[in-house]
């Protein structure tokens, strides 16, 4: 069926692109703004700070997921089995890729299936929002986590990308009403997800009241996704109209604002631009739970799942300094008034 080879060969062309062309996003995640409150007596040995919690029924053992990447391919496969890996050893969390191809395709959906490598991880599956607008719903959001013995499930947001992309599904309306009937009736965890232009309080709000359990804000920052299907689109015209969205978003560090803000106590995951464990560590002292990367997981999983154990170790490292250095034992402590912004101006989570 076309419709299936498409699919394959955007998920495809979206490997290669984003490991090999510059698809960074025009603005900054607004982190660099952050410093931390600097505590010269800490009062605590380092070796007792605690990065673990407990999520959707999951013990983890670092704030830190491996964001939604890739699927339905070859190369999809042996990367998504190099980082279920990792984070079955470090004991972090992981979000598959959009499973569409899957749903569509039953011959790749083995390129998505890691819980034989990782049997105790916190796995998200992941489907995009907008197809609830086309065909989708229930059955196929089941599918989705049963096809990977999933914890949860993403639900993508994904609009812009969709309006730059040659063959994008572009109808978003009504479709709020359609995640709240999934999110009273699929038994696990619903999150949604954005994909790099962050979430709104206003959206916030309405993605709260509709029954989800968490969000993901994926502000601007890190990966354009203009930019990346700017580099599949063959005509000018079209290029020129998808280079000018390079600029757009909210960017992370005021998505996650925005969103503790209008909906509190929900689970914020913090992902979109994060370069380190320090990004990470001012993410959670605004008030995330998670701090979310991708494309650096990825590069190390083109090399090997151990290359992804050293980069999760090293970004643990700098969170479990960061937390010493302002005094917080445990992540429940560090969302304490840690930050100072260039004004001055205290936050916390």
């Amino acid at each position: 069926m076309p419709e299936l080879s498409q699919t394959t060969s955007r998920k495809s062309d979206h490997i290669r692109i984003n490991l090999e062309e510059d698809v960074r996003s025009g603005l900054t995640t607004g982190l660099e703004h952050f410093r931390f409150i600097h505590e010269a007596l800490p009062e605590l040995d380092l070796k007792d700070v605690s990065l673990s919690q407990d999520l959707f029924g999951k013990r983890l053992m670092s704030p830190i997921l491996i964001s939604s990447m890739t699927g339905g391919t070859a190369d999809a496969a042996r990367y998504n089995l190099a980082l279920a890996e990792a984070a079955q050893a470090a004991g972090v969390a992981m979000g598959l890729g959009s499973q569409r191809a899957g749903i569509e395709n039953a011959e790749v959906q083995a390129t998505f299936q890691v819980r034989r490598v990782a049997p105790d991880i916190l796995l998200l599956a992941n489907l995009g929002a907008v197809q609830l607008n086309y065909g989708y719903g229930l059955e196929q959001c089941q599918r989705a986590v049963d096809m990977v013995e999933a914890d949860g499930l993403f639900l993508h947001l994904n609009s812009m990308q969709e309006a730059i992309q040659p063959e994008g599904d572009t109808n978003f309306a009504g479709l709020l009403a359609k995640i709240e009937s999934v999110c009273k009736a699929l038994p696990v965890p619903v999150i949604a997800k954005e994909v790099g232009w962050g979430i709104s309080s206003r959206t916030a709000r309405l993605l709260a009241d509709a029954g989800i359990a968490g969000i993901d804000v994926a502000g601007a920052g890190g990966t354009s996704w203009t930019q990346v299907e700017l580099y599949r689109i063959e005509d000018e015209s079209r290029r020129r109209v998808a280079a000018g969205f390079r600029d757009w978003g909210i960017p992370t560090s005021e998505s996650i604002r925005m969103v503790t803000a209008a909906a509190p106590g929900l689970p914020v995951f913090a992902s979109g631009g994060l370069r380190d464990g320090i990004d990470i560590a001012k993410c959670l002292a605004l008030g995330a739970r998670l701090g979310g990367m991708a494309g650096v997981f990825l590069k190390a999983a083109a090399v090997s799942a151990e290359n992804v154990v050293r980069l999760i170790e090293e970004i643990s490292e700098q969170i479990r300094i960061c937390m010493f250095g302002v005094g917080a034992a445990d992540l429940t402590a560090f969302k304490q008034n840690h930050l100072i912004d260039l004004k001055g101006e205290k936050h916390g989570g």
